[in-house]
Formats: structure tokens, sequence, C-alpha cells
């Protein structure tokens, strides 16, 4: 009996570390980003390797928006600007609901040092 119930404990375990560490799919990542509930980021994602152009989508609350665009800004390893632009609305922005948008940067990284850095929104 005893020796039952250590198995059955064993196993139990061996689920747990298995549910808890092995992911149940290899297609579970993420498929947006999300700041509270204002802004859902499609692409790019965290940690995602980014060349130029650099193409942004998402959607954000009506609220985000002035006159249909919100700034966006992308700094290197350091924090200085490589590049900056404008996200624009692709429908009706006067609204608190979630509206699609899009921007394109262009830029050119000096990795040397870093190829690490941040997208502002």
């Amino acid at each position: 009996m005893r020796k039952n119930i250590i198995i059955l404990v064993i196993a139990v375990v061996l689920i747990f570390i298995g549910f808890k560490f092995w992911p149940p799919c290899s297609d579970c990542a993420p498929k947006t980003a999300q700041y509270k509930d204002l802004i859902r980021i499609e692409t790019p994602l965290p940690e995602n390797t980014i060349t130029s152009p650099l193409i942004i989508r998402g959607e954000a609350r009506g609220m985000w928006f002035f006159e249909a665009t919100f700034p966006i800004v992308l700094v290197n390893w350091d924090g200085l600007i490589i590049a900056e632009g404008y996200a624009t609305a692709k429908n009706g922005w006067m609204t608190e609901d979630y509206v699609p948008f899009e921007a394109k940067l262009e830029f050119t990284a000096d990795t040397t040092v870093s190829n690490r850095g941040a997208l502002i929104l």
C-alpha cells in the first residue's frame, strides 16, 4: 500500500512539472503584446529581431490617438533615437473601442556594441 502511494505521489509531481515547464504545443506563443487595456501590438512582439523597414501593426483604444495618429520612437541600447514616426489609424479613431493602426520605421542600427533596443509607443 505504501509503495502505491509513493508511486502515485511521484506521478503527480512529474505531471505537475510537465504541465508547468513543458509547453503544450509549439505554436502557443502569444500572438500579441498588450499594455494594460489600452494597446495591443501584433508585430513586432517583445524580444523579436527586427530589420529595416520595421512595420508595426496592432490596435489601440481611440483615446490613444490624436488626430488619428500617435508617435512611435525606436531607440538603441543606450536610449539614442534611431527612428521616429507616427502610427496611423486604419479607420474611425473617435471611439473608446480598439482601432487598428499601422506604422513604418526605417532605421540604421549600429550593432557593433549591442543589438538591443526598444520601441516606444
